[in-house]
C-alpha cells in the first residue's frame, strides 16, 4: 500500500476512534444536546469557509429537501443520540454499538432499494444483534436487557443508516466531499433548536472540555471525510472501507489510555461477535457489493 494511502487510512481510523472518548470529556461540562450542537456549529463554520474559498456551488433547489432530510438523520440524529448515549455507556462500548450501522443499512437497503442480502449476510446480521445483547449484559444491564444509553446509541446508528442508504445518488451527482458538506450544514440547522442555554454552558465549561469539543468539531467531524475520500480515490471503495472496522479497536485503546476505561470480558466478546457479524453482513450479491462497501465509508463519529 502506498505510504500516503496508508497514512490517510491510519489517520481516519485513529481520529474517528478518538471521537468516542472525546465526547466523554466534553460531557463533563456540556449537556448532550449542547455538546452535539457546539461540535456541529464549529464544523459547519469551518466547512462554510472551505466551501467559500473553493467557490463551491449551492445544491440544486430540487435536491434541498432531500439534503435537509438526510442531514437531519445522518448528523442531527446521529450526533445527538450518540451524545445522550455516552452519558451512561462507556466510550469503547459506544464505538462497538455504532459499528452496527452497516447492519441497519443492509436491512434498509433490502427494504427500499431492492438490494439483496445473502444468506451469510442475514446470518451476520443475527450475529451482530446477538453481540449487542452480550455487550448489554456485559455492561451490567442484564435485567433491562438494553439500557436507555444503548437505545440512544442504536437510534443514532439507525439514523446514520438511513443517511448511508439514500445518499448514493447524491454522491454520484455532487461528489463525496461536497455532499457531506451540504448535509453537515443541513444537520446543524436542525440542531439550532438546542441553542438556548449554550452560551451559559460554554462560559462555565472547563478548559479541557472546551478544547475537546473544539477538537471534535474541527477534526473528527471533518478531516476523516477528506482522508477516506482520498483513500477511496486511490484504492476503490471496497478496499478503503473493509478495514474501517478497526475504528472500535482504536476507540477502545484510546479510551483506555485517555479515560482509564476497561471494558468487561463479556462486552469484548460481544463486541467481537458484533464486528464479525457486521463483516459477514457485507457479503452481498455481486451486483450490490460496491454499494454496500460505500455505505460503510462514513461510519464516523
Amino acid at each position: 500500500m502506498d505510504k500516503k494511502v496508508f497514512l490517510a487510512f491510519g489517520m481516519t481510523v485513529f481520529i474517528w476512534g478518538s471521537a468516542f472518548p472525546g465526547i466523554k470529556v466534553g460531557l463533563e461540562s456540556f449537556s448532550p444536546e449542547h455538546l452535539a450542537l457546539l461540535r456541529m456549529l464549529i464544523a459547519s463554520a469551518a466547512l462554510i469557509l472551505f466551501a467559500w474559498n473553493r467557490k463551491m456551488k449551492l445544491p440544486d433547489i430540487k435536491d434541498v429537501p432531500a439534503i435537509l432530510f438526510l442531514g437531519f438523520l445522518g448528523f442531527a440524529v446521529y450526533h445527538t443520540g450518540l451524545s445522550f448515549g455516552e452519558q451512561t455507556v462507556s466510550a469503547g462500548v459506544s464505538s462497538l454499538l455504532v459499528s452496527t450501522t452497516p447492519i441497519f443499512s443492509a436491512i434498509l437497503g433490502t427494504m427500499f432499494l431492492k438490494d439483496r442480502l445473502s444468506k451469510i449476510g442475514w446470518l451476520g446480521s443475527c450475529m451482530a444483534f446477538l453481540g449487542v445483547a452480550l455487550i448489554s449484559f456485559g455492561t451490567g444491564n442484564s435485567y433491562s436487557v438494553i439500557s436507555s444509553g444503548m437505545i440512544w446509541i442504536l437510534i443514532a446508528a439507525f439514523g446514520e443508516s438511513f443517511f448511508f442508504v439514500f445518499e448514493t445518488n447524491y454522491i454520484k451527482k455532487y461528489g463525496f466531499i461536497q455532499f457531506n458538506i451540504y448535509t453537515i450544514i443541513a444537520g446543524t440547522i436542525f440542531m439550532l433548536f438546542f441553542l438556548p442555554g449554550l452560551l451559559t454552558e460554554f462560559s462555565g465549561a472547563s478548559t479541557a472540555s472546551t478544547l475537546t469539543v473544539i477538537y471534535l468539531g474541527l477534526i473528527p467531524t471533518i478531516i476523516p471525510y477528506f482522508a477516506i475520500a482520498y483513500v477511496i480515490s486511490k484504492t476503490g471503495a471496497a478496499k478503503a472501507t473493509s478495514s474501517l472496522y478497526l475504528t472500535p479497536a482504536a476507540a477502545l485503546l484510546i479510551s483506555w489510555v485517555w479515560l482509564g476505561e476497561i471494558p468487561t470480558i463479556l462486552s469484548l466478546i460481544g463486541g467481537i461477535i458484533t464486528l464479525v457479524g457486521v463483516g459477514l453482513s457485507a457479503v452481498r450479491a455481486s451486483e450490490s457489493n460496491d454499494i454496500a462497501t460505500k455505505r460503510t465509508a462514513n461510519n464516523m463519529t
